[in-house]
């Protein structure tokens, strides 16, 4: 998992040791769902989603945190499947919408998103506490 986050975010340093707390709290808790892709015994992508009540959307709001595939497997359908699994898991957990982000310089991933439905609604706003 480490090489497909290193991947989507090549310039950031990687604490692995937090990362596996991180990935651990996530499997335990009931808010938060990971999606994986495995060929041949091989991760090769994986998506992540969090719920959460929220006012804007009257409801349940569902957030892709992390969605990656593999280099070499990218363009192949992984990203479609995984995200479409994501979107089942949301709509089976009552969410009325789903969102995401992507950085600026992703404009590929733009594109597919773009392609699945998405639509550029907002900017985010972020600062390290």
């Amino acid at each position: 998992m480490a090489k497909l986050l290193r991947q989507l975010w090549p310039n950031r340093p990687m604490n692995l040791d937090a990362s596996e707390v991180v990935f651990n709290r996530a499997l335990a808790s009931d808010q938060q769902e990971l999606i994986c892709a495995v060929k041949d015994d091989v991760l090769i992508g994986f998506g992540t989603l969090t719920f959460k009540n929220n006012l804007w959307v009257e409801g349940c709001l569902a957030h892709v945190d992390e969605l990656v595939v593999e280099g070499t497997s990218s363009g192949q359908g992984v990203g479609t499947r995984l995200l479409e699994e994501l979107i089942m898991t949301a709509r089976q957990r009552g969410c009325r919408r789903v969102e995401l982000d992507s950085a600026h310089h992703r404009q590929q991933a733009h594109q597919f998103y773009e392609k699945q439905g998405f639509e550029n609604r907002a900017l985010l706003f972020s600062r390290p506490l």
